[in-house]
């Protein structure tokens, strides 16, 4: 190797912001024994350089073919490889390494390129002297150890840097990647994302079959989205053909992110289609924006869906909230999930009558947590999961909802109903969410309900609030999104005498003076541990201002607290 290419070759290594020794230190900390597998660990990761060292050559025996990058993530490989037991050629692994001085770095490498051209040039006398201003610039590097050294001294110890960075390269060279232990690089592959994971798979023949392994295709999310109608990123296609070709019988946790395309819906049940040989134990349809699975054909949607349906034997988990899944689908659902169906989410799901949502209910004793709009629950469905077969329920929601004004009809559950579940899950959070007209809240709140957390997404009375404070005992969190130009002072009072377990609170658009908001968080003390209240909530009178209002809440709250700008709910 001639003078100027290891004058190259010491450039590139030391754009990596390590020098050639560093590497041969690391190269020897490979090579050392066993018993100091710690020490060569923690070696590899000291030396892990912030960025790529980029080699361009052609290496044999492991298929490792062109331009290898060894990023970060190959050195934490490299550190697990030695903690592994992987030995090189090298030198005795030094007990301590330092990290270089960048200053000193620079400098050393603007001496040895100086060096190198002039020796390219045939001059072998001493350079002329530095200018008085570099001298007096450059007096850190003058005054370094060795400075005076003759040309002949300059050229030995030129030889002698160049023979220590052959020798890191032959070392590092020597460096079997391939060899591995696979455990290893499966753990660290589980750590990286799809993109870095699929790159360092073409690092060799065993790194892609790692890649390939069936623990890293468990869990996939398939994001599906239009350039037209989205900025999120989305699956490849190409990507979408491997995993079904080669991994699809692997997939147990899945779920799909499409836009409000129909396009993107439409390539979610061709996937689901091809699931064929999978048996999924989680199943997510997420809509990102307007629910387009709902433009879809039903008979297209439900026959993708039935196949995951057959196919799967344990699925444990299913959120298919606005979709058009109907009470067909459900009985296939349950003729084959029934003994391991924990959790389901079916919200804004038309096409389903009670008597479907009754079906699961009946059958699927180890439901857990059930998700879905209140025109689907009924007397019988409390009843059916009260029953002593069925396991205690962990969480009930409940969507009402209301497109239209006065057109749509919403029906009363008995109390004995909710008696009787209670009985049963002592312990249920039972969520609500309303998004009804005021007027549309007459068949609510008429008596005790078990509900424990309350959220209120347009407008509600004043009248509605009282009531809430009246009937629900079980209260745990309380978000109010809008109400009139009328102060909630008794409102907010009463709830805070009978609701004994409240610990949220959320209030927006509506109006609080601020003596009743400071008596509030003064009867319910520190539980609060949420306590959003938007500024303009708070309307100031004679015993407390705005500004006074932050140290009295801050006092009874135990820690310090400030209105919010902006809604945190």
């Amino acid at each position: 190797m001639t003078l100027e290419s290891h004058t190259a070759l010491t450039r590139r290594l030391s754009g990596a912001s390590e020098r050639g020794e560093a590497v041969a230190n690391k190269a020897a900390a490979a090579a050392a024994p066993p018993e100091r597998e710690s020490e060569r660990a923690a070696t590899a990761a000291a030396l892990a350089p912030s960025r790529g060292w980029v080699f361009t050559r052609r290496l044999g025996g492991n298929g490792i073919r062109g331009r290898l990058t060894v990023t970060r993530s190959a050195w934490v490989l490299a550190a697990a490889a030695a903690a592994a037991g992987g030995r090189v050629a090298g030198r005795p692994a030094p007990e301590a390494l330092a990290a270089p001085d960048e200053e000193e770095e620079e400098e050393e490498e603007e001496e040895e390129a100086g060096e190198a051209a002039q020796l390219r040039a045939g001059r072998t006398a001493p350079p002329p002297p530095p200018h008085r201003g570099d001298r007096m610039k450059r007096g850190r590097k003058n005054s370094k150890p060795g400075s005076h050294l003759s040309d002949e001294a300059k050229i030995a110890e030129s030889k002698k840097q160049k023979t220590i960075v052959e020798d890191s390269v032959k070392d590092f060279q020597k460096l079997d990647w391939g060899n591995l232990i696979p455990e290893i690089v499966l753990q660290v592959f589980q750590y990286l994302p799809l993109l870095d994971r699929a790159r360092a798979s073409q690092v060799c023949r065993k790194w892609n079959q790692v890649f390939h392994m069936p623990e890293l295709w468990r869990c996939f999310e398939f994001e599906l989205n239009q350039p037209a109608t989205s900025y999120l990123k989305a699956t490849h296609p190409e990507l979408i053909k491997q995993i079904i070709k080669r991994h699809s019988k692997h997939l147990q946790y899945v779920s799909f992110k499409v836009d409000s395309s129909k396009e993107s819906a439409e390539a979610a049940c061709d996937i689901l289609s091809q699931l064929v040989n999978c048996s999924l134990k989680t199943l997510g349809l997420i809509s990102t924006a307007r629910p387009s699975f709902m433009d879809l054909p039903k008979s297209h949607f439900i026959s993708a869906l039935t196949v995951v349906f057959v196919n799967s034997k344990s699925l444990s988990s299913l959120k298919i909230d606005d979709t058009p899944v109907d009470d067909p689908s459900l009985k296939v659902l349950v003729a084959n999930n029934s003994d391991t169906l924990k959790l389901l989410k079916m919200s804004s799901c038309p096409h389903v009558s009670p008597a479907g949502i009754l079906c699961v209910a009946d059958q699927c004793h180890g439901l857990r947590e059930l998700a879905l709009n209140y025109h689907l629950l009924s007397d019988e469905l409390l009843l059916a999961l009260s029953s002593e077969k069925h396991v205690r329920l962990e969480h009930l929601r409940i969507d009402v909802v209301s497109e239209n004004p006065g057109q749509t009809h919403f029906h009363s559950i008995e109390k004995s109903s909710w008696d009787a579940f209670i009985r049963h899950s002592p312990k249920v959070n039972l969520v609500m969410y309303f998004f009804l007209y005021e007027e549309e809240f007459d068949p609510f709140f008429r008596y005790e309900i078990p509900v424990t957390h309350l959220y209120f997404g347009r407008s509600v009375s004043k009248e509605v609030l009282g009531r809430v404070g009246m009937t629900c005992p079980r209260l745990v969190e309380l978000v109010v999104c809008a109400n009139g130009l009328r102060p909630l002072d008794e409102e907010l009072i009463r709830i805070a005498e009978r609701c004994k377990n409240l610990t949220a609170i959320g209030l927006g658009e509506c109006e609080v003076s601020c003596s009743a908001f400071v008596e509030f968080v003064k009867m319910c003390g520190g539980r609060l541990s949420q306590l959003s209240i938007m500024e303009e909530v708070l309307i100031p009178d004679q015993k407390y201002s705005l500004e006074q209002i932050h140290w009295e809440v801050s006092k009874h709250l135990g820690r310090v607290w400030f209105p919010d700008m902006m809604p945190t709910w």
